[in-house]
């Protein structure tokens, strides 16, 4: 189903980066200069599970209230519950042709926030060590028995939320914040509204100005992107950092160049990114959409090169508290999508 808001793009085999482990921290290889920082809600670490598009597009909502003097932390796992949820039915109603996971892009969170409300990150916080492929197998095996149940989908729906409900905890039906009550859909619709969020991409394959669908596996919901030329994009981005606005960024981090030891994306080439560059490599897959980031500040090295301070959700394992710093001509290169706040743009 398309949606209203403009939403970006993604390329094709999604997150086998997402869910990288970290090893021990290095000694940071260069000292970085802060230019610009937003102030951010803690770290989270998305563990075993393939959200990083869920945890990094609701950090970037989570900053976007800070700059309004409120303060949300909100449940990954909620989200993450519904996610499967979705993906249990689309795999009973397609005859077993949908192979159930929690891939997907930043904006399908703001999908969910929309169809199944929002929790507060204390109130519903999944227990430790959840396993999301063995969650996905069982949701599967349900998914496909029920379709010869006489109840089908609701026998579906039974078991899956007695499954969920032992291995993810019990949903709240009340969020209580600040002396008020909400459901959680009324929650969610005080934090972020329909159409709050535009997403862009950049690639010549689809005309500049306007709204496209990239042909990409992991856009399950056919999500509508908003296509601008690369030096546009970067403007957008540098626009909405300096002017204290969070960008959720979407993109590849399997170059060499790219370290989460070391908390620092860097191209390897020496080459100028270009926009025939961008397609070329988006082309032959050698850009590829793997994972999501909050992206929050400007910083520089000693040697006046900028990179863009993003927050990650793999812990705080590495030289910068979880932070990691992404070159200025790895962003170019390396994007597929960026949403932000209409606001921003």
């Amino acid at each position: 189903m398309r949606k209203a808001f403009l939403i970006v793009a993604v390329t094709a085999v999604l997150f086998s980066a997402c869910r990288e482990k970290q090893g021990a921290p290095e000694t940071p290889a260069r000292r970085f200069h802060t230019d610009v920082m937003l102030p951010v809600t803690p770290v989270k670490n998305q563990e075993g599970s393939d959200a990083c598009w869920i945890y990094a597009m609701l950090a970037t909502i989570e900053t976007e209230h800070i700059r309004y003097g409120d303060s949300v932390n909100l449940s990954p796992t909620f989200l993450c519950r519904y996610a499967l949820t979705e993906q249990a039915h689309r795999r009973y109603a397609t005859g077993g042709r949908h192979k159930i996971s929690l891939r997907g892009m930043a904006p399908m969170a703001l999908d969910l926030l929309q169809s199944h409300g929002a929790m507060p990150y204390n109130s519903y916080h999944r227990a430790e060590n959840v396993d999301y492929k063995s969650l996905a197998a069982q949701l599967t095996r349900m998914a496909d028995s029920s379709r010869a149940h006489l109840k089908g989908v609701a026998h579906l729906d039974q078991q899956a939320s007695k499954l969920l409900d032992d291995v993810m905890g019990f949903t709240p039906s009340w969020v209580f914040m600040l002396g008020c009550q909400y459901t959680p859909m009324e929650f969610a619709r005080s934090i972020c509204k329909k159409d709050e969020y535009v997403a862009l991409t950049s690639f010549t394959h689809h005309p500049f100005g306007e709204a496209c669908t990239l042909e990409v596996s992991d856009n399950q919901h056919h999500s509508l992107f908003l296509n601008v030329p690369m030096d546009s994009l970067m403007a957008c981005i540098n626009r909405a950092l300096t002017h204290g606005h969070p960008v959720c960024w979407e993109g590849d981090v399997t170059e060499p160049g790219f370290s989460a030891s070391k908390g620092t994306g860097e191209l390897s080439s020496g080459s100028r990114v270009t926009q025939e560059s961008r397609q070329r490599d988006f082309d032959h897959q050698k850009t590829t959409d793997d994972h999501c980031m909050e992206m929050v500040g400007i910083a520089h090295d000693d040697n006046q090169r900028r990179y863009y301070i993003c927050k990650n959700s793999w812990g705080k394992g590495n030289p910068y508290g979880g932070f990691i710093y992404l070159s200025e001509e790895y962003v170019k290169a390396k994007t597929i999508c960026i949403v932000l706040h209409k606001d921003a743009i």
